[in-house]
């Protein structure tokens, strides 16, 4: 008599998308493609700073986490922090590595 009651997939979790723009010479040296593989394995997108269809430019890269249902605010957040420090490190060995 009223209808249905309807919910929509995107409604479940939080959603969230937690973000931060880092510098990362070394990886950009080494090779954007092994950077993006390497953020596939810790569950984080790595964008360019104008946006997801921006495109990338320089060495400066909006980290965010992958996954945004199904999992706490804090854990996405707690991805994406580790993901970043984690990156942050292996970065500076790639710019040792190209003298930089």
């Amino acid at each position: 008599q009223y209808g249905y009651i309807h919910s929509c997939p995107t409604n479940l979790g939080t959603g969230m998308r937690a973000s931060v723009h880092v510098d990362l010479p070394g990886w950009t040296k080494e090779s954007v493609d092994a950077l993006k593989a390497r953020c596939e394995e810790l569950n984080v997108q790595p964008r360019g700073t104008r946006g997801e269809s921006g495109g990338q430019t320089g060495c400066t890269y909006d980290i965010s986490n992958k996954h945004r249902l199904g999992y706490s605010e804090v854990q996405l957040v707690q991805v994406m922090i580790d993901a970043v420090n984690t990156l942050w490190a292996e970065d500076l060995e790639w710019q040792k590595k190209h003298g930089m």
